[in-house]
């Protein structure tokens, strides 16, 4: 099946190409340069958040901005799943990078996400395993990945595009060690703070995703300093890949 008809168990007719994709931003930026692109818009208040719902590059879709850190993300990931029927999820934002390889700028595709702050170890459990899960490291969805790939190289010729594990933590990593550790223990790509609670609700829910990270900083001592004058660039490159994987979805 293709990243468009992919859904929840027993629900695959439901999520047909009329239910919306889901497109969560962790900053307002993000979330305002979509809606100004968006036709046949209406703004939605549910709860805590501010949904902007309409057509996106011709698909039905909800933008949102979660907040900060995985409770708002995985509390905005169930809303839009149970209350607007995604059919997909996309998750934008920046991150830091965990690869030398991996440039300020660039933009990474999640082959699957983990929770590198789950500690269970007085428990017998591995770093970032999750108890009583079968599950702990959540793999996005392929043919998006690959899709979202094809067109990052030819929409952002002038950035690298990478594929790589998504590591979430509710800590901003800003310390050579703690870099360290995260590379080694987890084989991460690149460290931010929402992705890898998108990816877990929505693998309770079967539903499939997808994250998308800009590289704003080093995930060192540098962070603070280099975190917002690459931020701006970052959005920029993030939403023209959005659109454009929404229009092929």
């Amino acid at each position: 099946m293709t990243a468009a008809n992919l859904g929840r168990a027993g629900q695959t007719d439901k999520l047909s190409e009329d239910c919306p994709i889901g497109i969560i931003g962790a900053m307002e930026e993000e979330v305002e340069t979509l809606y100004s692109s968006m036709e046949e818009k209406e703004t939605i208040k549910y709860g805590a958040w501010t949904l902007y719902k309409g057509k996106l590059c011709g698909k039905n879709a909800i933008v949102v901005r979660s907040g900060i850190g995985k409770v708002n993300m995985a509390a905005c990931t169930q809303m839009l799943i149970s209350v607007f029927d995604v059919r997909f999820l996309i998750n934008t934002g920046v991150a830091g990078s965990l690869d030398a390889e991996i440039d300020i700028g660039d933009i990474v595709i999640s082959t699957d996400c983990l929770q590198h702050d789950m500690d269970a170890v007085a428990f017998g459990y591995e770093p970032g395993v999750i108890p009583q899960m079968d599950c702990s490291v959540f793999k996005a969805d392929k043919r998006a990945g690959e899709l979202a790939f094809s067109l990052c190289k030819s929409l952002n010729p002038e950035i690298s595009v990478h594929f790589g594990r998504v590591l979430s933590g509710d800590v901003f990593v800003a310390d050579k060690a703690k870099k360290k550790y995260l590379v080694s223990q987890f084989l991460g790509k690149c460290t931010e703070m929402e992705g890898a609670a998108m990816a877990q609700v929505a693998y309770i829910n079967k539903t499939p995703y997808l994250v998308l990270r800009a590289i704003s900083d080093k995930a060192d001592d540098s962070a603070n300093m280099d975190y917002s004058q690459f931020e701006v660039g970052a959005i920029k490159h993030l939403v023209k890949l959005v659109k454009g994987l929404v229009a092929e979805l």
